[in-house]
């Protein structure tokens, strides 16, 4: 019998506000890091891996639970000894290997050294993020670790991976770059530098050129303006519109001032009086005017001025739009924006695409994660990463924590079907 199984966010900390939770990934109540821990061991000892039980518990504690069972499972599964009868085995086995690579020394005496060497090596750490690779794969084992990744360490990640590929992953820069607080923009370049050794703004300016780079420049300052100025607001909108549409080509360093350095309230009351004035919205001036990469940054620094959740839902749209889901797009979004403003996106995307994002998601994208046979339809609805996948009733793990839901699963958070 093959059921659906639907892996739902934990009830929210009563300690909190109600505001804090636009997002649906919520702290489980009744946490335990240790039984967190233990839980995975078990799910990773043996003849292959229980990825249900993993995927279950996982997505049913916020990325600050998801740290400290990452602690817990360190400081009890950290240190394995090997012992010294396993050890020589190996070395035994390992020495028939060794004939006629060593052309001086004789194979015994190479394995004596070997030995000599290896005696301070019996200890071998364990991490809970590599024990997870090392059992799991493709894009299964890109989401998981991306849930065991903490929030600004997953973009700097994001964001490098984007730069040190083959070729730049525009899309990517734009996307993290246009939506993230200057804060946050400035927690980035630090953890950018501490994990890659890099400087973020010389390696975004080592792939990019021309007035695209520069805006990528100043969003990296994250210094936007955080007042209204009411006295700029009518010369904001009068110069825009002087740099655009009421000039015979573009001034393009004009729209990247004023877009990249005012507040978005500020921004928003020039918007509106720029459509007084030219009788349209700023993004078809934009369109009109601009073209390539600095249009696509341009208009999503826009669109987040005005909505950052309708901005994700459109790009949650097009991932699955497109020829072939975006995985990648698909996965980074449902994951990043989980404990921030999931439930506002899942509200805007219906809004404005007449079907929820879960049944979207279904439909579109029913195998973005596959494990050897089995499909896991990571259906990360409604911002908790929300997963379903369809399996056999034969996880003991499973079985075991069913029984227990209190255990693994906090209350249901509404689910939009249709």
């Amino acid at each position: 019998m093959r059921t659906c199984v639907l892996c739902v966010s934990s009830s929210p900390d009563p300690l909190l506000p109600e505001e804090a939770h636009r997002g649906s990934v919520r702290p489980f109540t009744n946490f335990n890091a240790q039984s967190d821990a233990d839980f995975l061991r078990r799910a990773m000892k043996g003849v292959g891996t229980d990825e249900d039980a993993i995927l279950m518990l996982l997505t049913a504690r916020s990325n600050d639970q998801r740290q400290q069972i990452k602690a817990a499972f360190k400081k009890t599964c950290g240190k394995v000894r090997t012992s010294r009868r396993d050890r020589n085995t190996e070395l035994m086995t390992s020495s028939r290997h060794t004939e006629g690579w060593f052309l001086v020394i004789s194979a015994p005496c190479v394995l004596l050294t070997l030995q000599h060497e290896t005696d301070r090596h019996l200890v071998s750490e364990h991490d809970l993020v590599s024990d997870l690779k090392s059992e799991l794969g493709g894009l299964f084992e890109d989401l998981v670790v991306a849930l065991m990744t903490p929030p600004i360490s997953y973009d700097a990640s994001q964001l490098h991976k984007a730069i040190k590929g083959a070729g730049t992953n525009d899309d990517v820069l734009i996307e993290i770059l246009a939506s993230r607080t200057g804060a946050q923009i400035k927690e980035i370049i630090k953890v950018y530098k501490k994990e890659f050794g890099g400087k973020l703004e010389k390696d975004v300016c080592g792939d990019t050129s021309g007035h695209y780079q520069r805006l990528l420049v100043i969003l990296l300052q994250g210094n936007r303006q955080e007042e209204v100025d009411e006295s700029k607001i009518e010369t904001d909108a009068t110069d825009l519109y002087a740099a655009g549409e009421g000039m015979f080509g573009t001034d393009e360093d004009k729209f990247i001032t004023i877009l990249g350095n005012r507040s978005p309230e500020h921004l928003r009351k020039v918007f509106d009086v720029y459509k007084k004035l030219c009788g349209s919205d700023i993004e078809e001036s934009i369109r009109g005017e601009t073209t390539g990469n600095l249009e696509n940054l341009l208009l999503a620094v826009v669109k987040c001025v005005r909505s950052v959740p309708e901005y994700f839902a459109e790009v949650l749209y097009k991932s699955m739009r497109r020829a072939g889901t975006d995985d990648d797009a698909l996965m980074r979004i449902m994951v990043s924006r989980s404990e921030v403003d999931m439930l506002d996106i899942r509200a805007s995307f219906k809004k404005l695409h007449g079907a929820s994002l879960y049944s979207t998601i279904q439909i579109d994208a029913w195998c973005l994660c596959s494990v050897g046979t089995v499909h896991v339809g990571a259906v990360m609805e409604c911002s908790s990463v929300i997963y379903f996948k369809w399996r056999d009733d034969t996880s003991p793990l499973l079985t075991q924590a069913e029984e227990n839901s209190s255990f693994l699963l906090g209350p249901d958070v509404p689910v939009e079907t249709s």
